[in-house]
């Protein structure tokens, strides 16, 4: 009974990973019910593992792991969703690295969070449908607006989830409804002033009217009903750059996927 007790099982998502020994790899895992993980995978760079082809990067997998000293070791691993399409486009693979680091930045060891789980699985099965239905396509272009938006719900939805969610209803300062005209973006306070209390302030800039539409709109709306959304891409790439910017400034360091997207963009 004390062995079966030292053992668990759980499902989880590979958000990174690192060779260790020989043979070995430690990898980095995020969970619906433990959080975010640190375990060892013996033996799973030797061609004859069974496990490692179900403990690949992105891979959505079930596994059972026994506690340990330093790492929790994975004793039996079966993938659910590898997510295969993904794999096969460099842009996809790009935005799913974005993904697994922003997560794995924003996640403290063991810190259950169940609905970032959801957003997890949520975009990376989008991003593996996207690809799939690129290559039914005559057309193979790689990315596209669609992905873009889908990165930038993301975003927003992750910042709300990890108690980072930017204010773009109502004046940061003085707390009055936003109106349809220029308000001023603060990065540092990450939320937008109204023009009275924002024109004069230091280290704010002007947000137009359809960015912040767009903002609003992409923060408050499920993925179901922003699925569809046309943006323009001068308002999209408007938009990415405030996101970024955020992201960074709550972070207080780069993200290393963000230099492969831009090399596969251009």
């Amino acid at each position: 009974m004390a062995d079966r007790s030292r053992t668990y099982r759980t499902q989880a998502v590979v958000l990174r990973h690192r060779d260790y020994g020989d043979a070995d790899r430690v990898l980095t895992v995020f969970t619906p019910d433990r959080g975010k993980l640190e375990l060892i995978g013996k033996g799973i760079r030797k061609t004859t593992s069974r496990k490692a082809g179900h403990l690949e990067l992105f891979t959505h997998v079930s596994f059972l792991a026994a506690q340990a000293r330093t790492w929790d070791i994975i004793t039996e691993a079966q993938a659910i969703h590898s997510f295969r399409h993904l794999r096969t486009d460099l842009d996809a693979i790009g935005q799913a690295s974005y993904v697994a680091e922003l997560v794995d930045a924003f996640t403290q060891s063991e810190d259950e969070n169940q609905l970032l789980w959801d957003l997890l699985l949520l975009v990376l099965r989008e991003l593996d449908a996207g690809v799939a239905g690129r290559q039914g396509e005559e057309e193979t272009r790689s990315g596209g607006e669609g992905s873009g938006v889908l990165m930038r719900w993301f975003e927003l939805h992750l910042l709300g989830l990890v108690g980072f969610q930017p204010e773009f209803f109502h004046c940061v300062h003085c707390g009055e409804d936003l109106q349809p005209v220029t308000n001023y973006l603060s990065i540092q306070d990450g939320s937008i002033f109204c023009p009275r209390c924002g024109e004069s302030r230091a280290g704010t800039e002007p947000v137009e009217v359809d960015v912040l539409k767009v903002l609003r709109y992409l923060q408050s709306r499920p993925w179901t009903t922003v699925r569809g959304l046309n943006v323009r891409p001068a308002i999209l790439n408007r938009v990415e750059n405030i996101l970024y910017r955020t992201l960074i400034n709550v972070l207080e360091r780069q993200l290393k996927s963000v230099s492969f997207m831009r090399h596969v963009r251009r």
